[in-house]
């Protein structure tokens, strides 16, 4: 039974931006509160005001900008005080923030700092607030990596953050936040960068700390089925207002605003491609009706990749030697059609990222060979490989990190233009609005800055900026992972059309298996550097062969709250070091065929 008081109470909160030529309102008077051991889940597009009003109740609004103009933050101590922490000062504040409220913000590399190590951020806020000596913190914190299930967890701490993937680093987030155990976690997209196995383990580890400390949880997430799952009540938010809020029962089972009933039909499901052969758009918000064509593509192979290894040298001793080597990639071997796409899934740290940037040579492969139109990409002059980037191009992960937060964001998406020469004056412009227009950005947008933007908003200029070039194949790495299920819906049907009238492909790199079968031809899956299943998208789905592929498949949330599978009948395995000796040599991978173009690894078993 939920305690009646709440342990945060957000009364007719209203926040607003000031700018040069008007005042946005972000959040008008919404009203929340959160109960001990309840977790309240906030969904909504990007943009409408989820984040603002988290941020607002860290009293981290005025640092982007914003001002709380209205409206009460009444906040329960753990000494039982009630606080309207809008009279607190920011100084004061810094004894609430990451100790009685803590926070898993949306994107890792802008919540660590990338020169100091993982160690002495993680216990920082355990030697400040629970006034532990160094090596007590050092061992709480290796203990809370061993939580979120970072391998390897001694050597972690000595890291730096541009040292793990993505979803390693959102862990180590994740891990800051529980560190002192806080009466309020607010997770701002926590598990957008974080495949679904880990997803489903995080998710249980929240719930367990929610049920065992009476743990406030305030979740904002654009993901349903992860609302589905974890929620107990559901707020929905749609340009800054509150519109419906119910159980989560209520919410899925019998909507009543229709914007909460559109939100829930754009939601791609697991399943939904059964018996279909080729990807088809996705259904929009906004009810209107896509050319359902399913997208063919060609015979004609575009990427020939054969033996791609890619190994990351880890110094040590007092010389700084190479004692070590991280097997990212390890003899990875696909084809790719023109006018098609793959897809590579699996866990973080699997080495899709790596796989992705050894393509387009942004880091060096170790072995393999790679073809791109027959053209031998490993054995390019700098200037050949800088005239063949313009038919390969990269969506990165993390927007922020790719965006250069000091230039306005329609040069940046001219700026490919401008770097080769193809265009300029009114054309470039022009050409740059509607590469806007494509990723459904109004054209004012041209003119600001990247820190202006929601993160899903951030994401559609990456887009924008690879499509700039017209190239032949794309790497999207996680490109749609930080994008609200309206706007993903618009930015896939996007890509697939562009794919279907320029005939392009992508190296579609992914961790949400519903999105996945939605958009791919083809699906390798990847475990520690090597795929151990690939094969036709149909096939690879509805009769997974591989042990590993069964599991990822069964830990795929489902958008059902009477379904809920969170921590039941789980087996979590630590995941194996990819770190190994210098004199370590791996064998070469083996397949078996078991269907037409569908192979098995035979000898690396997981």
């Amino acid at each position: 039974m939920l305690d009646t008081r709440p342990i945060a109470d957000i009364r007719n909160l209203r926040v607003q931006f000031p700018t040069k030529k008007n005042t946005v309102v972000a959040v008008k008077d919404v009203s929340i509160d959160i109960k001990p051991g309840e977790t309240v889940c906030v969904v909504g597009e990007s943009g409408s005001g989820k984040s603002v009003t988290s941020m607002a109740l860290m009293r981290l609004i005025g640092y982007g900008g914003g001002e709380i103009v209205n409206g009460e933050l009444n906040f329960e101590h753990r000494d039982g005080r009630i606080e309207d922490l809008t009279k607190r000062s920011d100084a004061a504040m810094q004894d609430v923030r990451g100790n009685e409220i803590g926070m898993i913000f949306q994107e890792p590399m802008t919540s660590l700092n990338p020169v100091f190590t993982l160690g002495m951020q993680l216990t920082e806020g355990l030697i400040h607030h629970k006034k532990m000596s160094k090596a007590e913190a050092r061992k709480a914190a290796i203990a809370l990596l061993r939580q979120v299930r970072i391998p390897e967890p001694e050597r972690r701490l000595d890291q730096y953050p541009h040292e793990l993937s993505g979803g390693m680093r959102q862990r180590i987030v994740i891990a800051m936040a529980l560190a002192c155990q806080p009466r309020l976690l607010i997770a701002d997209e926590p598990t957008t960068a974080l495949d679904v196995t880990i997803q489903a383990e995080i998710l249980a580890l929240i719930d367990q700390l929610k049920k065992e400390s009476g743990t406030a949880v305030l979740f904002i997430t654009h993901d349903m089925a992860v609302v589905a799952q974890i929620a107990d009540r559901v707020v929905v938010m749609f340009r800054g207002n509150k519109v419906e809020e119910g159980t989560v029962t209520e919410i899925f089972e019998n909507p009543q605003h229709e914007y909460t009933r559109s939100l829930l039909a754009a939601v791609p499901r697991l399943g939904e491609m059964t018996g279909t052969e080729y990807p088809v758009p996705l259904r929009l918000m906004d009810g209107s009706d896509v050319a359902a064509e399913p997208i063919k593509g060609t015979d004609e192979v575009l990427l020939e990749v054969k033996g791609l290894t890619t190994r990351f040298p880890v110094k040590g001793g007092f010389l700084r030697r190479t004692v070590a080597q991280v097997h990212a990639v390890e003899d990875v071997s696909f084809t790719l059609k023109r006018g098609q796409t793959l897809s590579l899934v699996g866990e973080s740290g699997c080495g899709k990222s790596s796989c992705g940037r050894s393509i387009l040579r942004l880091v060096e492969p170790s072995a393999g060979e790679i073809r791109i139109d027959g053209e031998d990409v490993r054995a390019m002059s700098p200037s050949a490989l800088r005239d063949a980037r313009r038919d390969m191009q990269m969506v990165f992960q993390d927007p922020f990190a790719s965006l250069d937060p000091q230039m306005v964001l329609g040069d940046q998406v001219a700026e490919p233009l401008k770097n080769y020469s193809i265009c300029s004056g009114a054309e470039m412009d022009e050409r740059v609005a509607k590469l806007f227009d494509r990723v459904e950005l109004p054209r004012s947008f041209l003119k600001r800055y990247p820190h202006e933007l929601s993160g899903g908003q951030r994401q559609r200029v990456a887009i924008a900026r690879a499509l700039a070039l017209n190239p032949k194949l794309i790497v999207a790495d996680e490109a749609v992972s930080a994008l609200d299920v309206s706007v993903q819906a618009q930015v896939l049907n996007l890509m697939m059309e562009l794919q279907a009238e320029l005939g392009l492909s992508y190296l579609f790199i992914s961790h949400d298996m519903a999105v996945v079968e939605r958009v791919s031809h083809s699906v390798g899956v990847m475990y520690l550097g090597r795929i151990v299943e690939i094969g036709p998208r149909s096939a690879v789905f509805e009769n997974p062969q591989h042990d590993y592929t069964k599991r990822l498949l069964s830990a795929v949330p489902v958008a059902n709250p009477r379904e809920r599978t969170l921590g039941q009948d789980r087996e979590f395995r630590p995941i194996p070091s990819p770190i190994h000796p210098l004199d370590y040599a791996p064998e070469k991978s083996q397949y078996k065929q078991v269907g037409p173009e569908h192979f098995v690894i035979e000898n690396a078993g997981t």
